[in-house]
């Protein structure tokens, strides 16, 4: 894998972590952002960009604008889609507003000046570019969605824009991480039914009686397989790093009735 590297944005506007294979020149702009930056109140404190939970709209709204902003890009050129953990992505080719948003879980596109946004807290964001075909993706991978084919049909609709698969970078974001992610053996037993080589994804902590599942090392190892050659981890827990991440388990465990969402985008410069 490579190392990532981090860049924070400015204090007084949405900031993000940067990949380092993402960083390419020809006009790339991304950020997996963190909670700094943004306008709404708790539980919600921060950068929630997530339309779908029960902050004020006019938070969200401001926080997205903030964040397209911080990719050079006015509001309405931030788009995402109304996530269902499916295997489905969809190519864009003019922006729509957030109420008309498509079921979808990936988003590619070779339009300049629209960021590709996914949602997530906990689920795995990954960001995809070929910089050469300037032809770019961005899909929303929990576990269902990976297990199901997320990526590869990210990486299928970016080949029909003109990306090759050979040229494709893929940045896996912050994501909760295997100390954090408990899971029952049922959930085990599925992936390994699916693939046995899927076992090496589990592991049972001394003293435990359930195993932990690595989800972005599985998530790296979809897009090896799938020819995204030396996909970048970014390796930050949303679950152990509340100052910077929402965390849909982090908010179960303690009976939060709502969680805030984390924005991660990528777009070509116009």
């Amino acid at each position: 894998m490579l190392d990532p590297i981090e860049t924070p944005r400015k204090e007084t506007q949405a900031q993000g972590l940067t990949a380092a294979n993402l960083e390419a020149p020809g006009g790339l702009r991304h950020a997996f952002f963190v909670r700094s930056g943004g306008v709404s109140e708790a539980p919600y404190a921060g950068l929630n960009c997530g339309f779908g939970s029960k902050d004020k709209r006019d938070s969200v709204a401001e926080n997205r604008r903030r964040a397209a902003a911080a990719l050079g890009l006015p509001a309405e050129g931030l788009l995402t889609v109304f996530q269902t953990h499916s295997p489905d992505a969809v190519v864009v080719e003019t922006p729509w507003a957030p109420d008309d948003s498509p079921h979808a879980d990936a988003l590619v596109t070779a339009v300049p000046g629209l960021a590709l946004g996914v949602l997530t807290a906990d689920c795995g964001p990954v960001l995809f570019a070929d910089p050469e075909a300037r032809v770019i993706g961005a899909a929303h991978a929990g576990w269902k969605g990976a297990l199901t084919g997320v990526l590869e049909s990210t990486i299928e609709a970016m080949e029909g824009l003109g990306a090759a698969r050979g040229r494709i970078r893929a940045a896996v974001g912050p994501c909760i991480a295997q100390p954090s992610y408990e899971v029952g053996q049922d959930f085990a037993d599925r992936f390994v039914a699916d693939d046995p080589e899927n076992a090496a994804f589990f592991r049972t902590p001394p003293g435990a009686d359930r195993p932990r599942f690595d989800l972005p090392g599985y998530i790296a190892r979809r897009l090896y397989a799938a020819g995204i050659e030396e996909p970048c981890v970014l390796g930050r827990d949303s679950y152990a790093e509340e100052e910077l991440f929402f965390s849909y388990r982090r908010a179960t465990h303690r009976g939060e009735p709502d969680y805030g969402r984390s924005l991660s985008a990528i777009c070509l410069e116009p």
